[in-house]
């Protein structure tokens, strides 16, 4: 039972050993070269992702939410999408490395289609390969196909983000939204209730929270209304779900 429980939680490596399995009963000289292959891509995932999760860490602990925002978020703009077509293309390491960076700038509050953009450039318009692409192939391949890609990267980050939304994501559903009032530090002005009267209202001359809010649009405008209050006295911020 204990050995099926464990294939269970292991299904994927358990199914990889398989494969290698059969190619080295049908096939052993692939089977080596396939060994070989594995074992190469292996060291590189090791050389590569420590840096990345050193990354991650810095993004998570060090850059504030409200950076990533106003940057990134769903309000940035054609400024967001610019900023994360430069952040992917001047990347450097293979695109699996950018999955957990994508990851914690989405948890901080990236909207999907720049984080689309960011992968996507990444993988296809990364300055190093540009300037390869150009000396083999002659810039002005390089140039069109630059546009045209860019183009393509763009469409396909505004259809992402129309039909993919973030509470489908299972970044979104381990996270929840934090928001409550320092009544010691509220001083009843009021101004929160006033920009938000769904979320904040009155109560003996303090605001108090009415509800918690849902959705990344939503979550920007509450943060904005905890960075406009006098006294700071209103805390929001999105934390991991006790499992």
């Amino acid at each position: 039972m204990k050995a099926i429980l464990v294939i269970k939680n292991n299904k994927l490596l358990f199914l990889v050993a398989l494969i290698y399995a059969v190619i080295f009963i049908i096939l052993p000289d692939k089977g080596i070269k396939s060994v070989g292959n594995s074992v190469y891509y292996l060291i590189e995932m090791l050389q590569v992702l420590p840096v990345i999760f050193l990354l991650t860490v810095v993004i998570e602990a060090l850059i504030p939410k409200e950076l990533i925002m106003r940057g990134f978020g769903e309000n940035s703009g054609f400024k967001g999408n610019l900023l994360a077509l430069l952040l992917g293309s001047i990347s450097a390491g293979p695109v699996y490395a950018a999955f957990p960076i994508g990851k914690s700038l989405l948890g901080k509050g990236s909207s999907i289609s720049n984080i689309v953009i960011i992968l996507s450039s990444w993988a296809v318009i990364k300055v190093p390969m540009l300037a390869n692409e150009a000396k083999f192939l002659g810039v002005s391949f390089m140039a069109v196909r630059w546009v045209l890609t860019v183009i393509a990267i763009f469409v396909m980050a505004y259809i992402v983000g129309v039909f993919v939304k973030k509470k489908d994501m299972p970044i979104e559903a381990n996270k929840q939204v934090m928001l409550e009032i320092k009544e010691e530090y509220c001083i009843g002005c009021g101004l929160c209730v006033k920009l938000l009267p769904d979320y904040y209202e009155m109560k003996d001359k303090k605001a108090v929270v009415k509800m918690t809010p849902e959705g990344e649009k939503i979550a920007q405008a509450v943060w904005e209304s905890a960075d406009k209050c006098p006294t700071k006295a209103i805390v929001f911020n999105m934390k991991e779900k006790a499992s």
